[in-house]
């Protein structure tokens, strides 16, 4: 399953950000959970960030560890591809 993350930095690891993303990187395959993609953003957000994971608790669990280095906040959505949304909307 897709999730995407939505996150802000914490204002230390502004610039860092080889070594907050390796960590990221170096963490997420050790759950079993790939980060696709990271993109920088401008506005409320520092970045959003694509990923796949096979539950919803190695995403919860990856978010606590996140926010426990101190790097920041991560909000986690899941993503629903096009045959999804498809399959929900015939179901009602």
């Amino acid at each position: 399953m897709k999730y995407i993350f939505v996150g802000s930095l914490a204002p230390e690891w502004i610039g860092k950000n080889d070594k907050r993303v390796g960590a990221c990187r170096a963490k997420a395959d050790e759950m079993g959970m790939s980060i696709e993609a990271v993109y920088y953003t401008q506005g409320v957000h520092d970045f959003v960030d694509v990923v796949e994971a096979s539950d919803a608790f190695i995403v919860l669990g990856f978010s606590l560890w996140y926010a426990k280095q101190g790097f920041g906040r991560i909000i986690t959505m899941p993503a629903f591809d096009e045959a999804a949304m498809e399959r929900a909307v015939a179901a009602i």
